[in-house]
């Protein structure tokens, strides 16, 4: 995979993302979790934690979790958040690749959000990002992940979106453009970000991310191929709901077996 979330895009990833409700989306993995656990839930492993915006209400709700991301930028963000916010060592990070990270000891909970699992491009790689929560996970642990779903991907098609994200002394410009390979599931999303400040313009970023969407008979496959048993996918963030060409994004839990 191309090196993506580099240093300027990781700095503007908060601002571009504020919009989005991570508390509401942490109260709906803590839902779950209580709905499907067979067992006493403590541990977390947030693989793909980007700036740490899962694993800081998590905490907050009484877990204790590691974050994993491959992107030291992003890690720095997060550190500085669990830093500032006196999280009693309850939450801790590691820079790795989710396809071979290692840590001890196990996981009651596993979570893969924001699409962690549609960066993984190829068969193998998502076999080996799904072994590595596995391997982390105690018998009937859970497993937690948002996907994009390939039915509405095909139906909706990706189109151009402009954002616009005021700052203190400006704004953000993005422009995000895509275009799928229907063969590999891929959608490739081309951003281009400018930071316009004092009404000049600034810094320009370029960033492609390749992200694969998934069908759902091609994720159970891939769980149980992997020694996770699926129970759920369902709307994200509208859990309840069953997805159809509408729903882009789903949510799933799996357990380990």
């Amino acid at each position: 995979m191309s090196e993506i979330f580099g240093s300027d895009y990781a700095d503007a990833y908060d601002l571009l993302y504020r919009d989005k409700d991570y508390s509401e989306e942490t109260r709906l993995i803590d839902r779950v979790v209580k709905s499907y656990t067979n067992g006493p839930v403590r541990r977390v492993l947030d693989l793909g934690c980007g700036t740490g915006n899962h694993v800081l209400p998590l905490v907050q709700l009484g877990y204790e979790v590691v974050g994993v991301d491959r992107s030291a930028g992003m890690l720095e963000a997060a550190r500085k958040k669990a830093a500032g916010a006196a999280l009693d060592g309850k939450a801790t990070f590691h820079q790795a690749d989710i396809r071979s990270f290692q840590v001890e000891p196990s996981f009651d909970v596993a979570l893969m959000m924001f699409a962690v699992l549609g960066y993984q491009l190829e068969n193998q790689d998502v076999l080996a990002a799904l072994g590595t929560a596995r391997k982390h996970l105690r018998s009937g642990g859970l497993f937690v992940f948002d996907v994009w779903y390939g039915p509405a991907v095909l139906s909706q098609g990706p189109t151009e979106r402009t954002k616009v994200i005021p700052t203190e002394r400006g704004q953000i410009l993005r422009v995000a453009t895509g275009e799928l390979d229907i063969g590999r599931h891929l959608c490739k999303v081309s951003y281009r970000l400018w930071k316009i400040e004092d009404g000049r313009s600034g810094d320009q970023t370029e960033e492609t991310h390749v992200v694969r969407y998934f069908f759902p008979l091609e994720l159970k496959l891939f769980l149980e191929s992997a020694g996770f048993a699926s129970l759920r996918l369902g709307v994200f963030p509208d859990f309840d709901r069953d997805p159809d060409t509408s729903t882009w994004n789903v949510l799933g839990v799996a357990r380990a077996v």
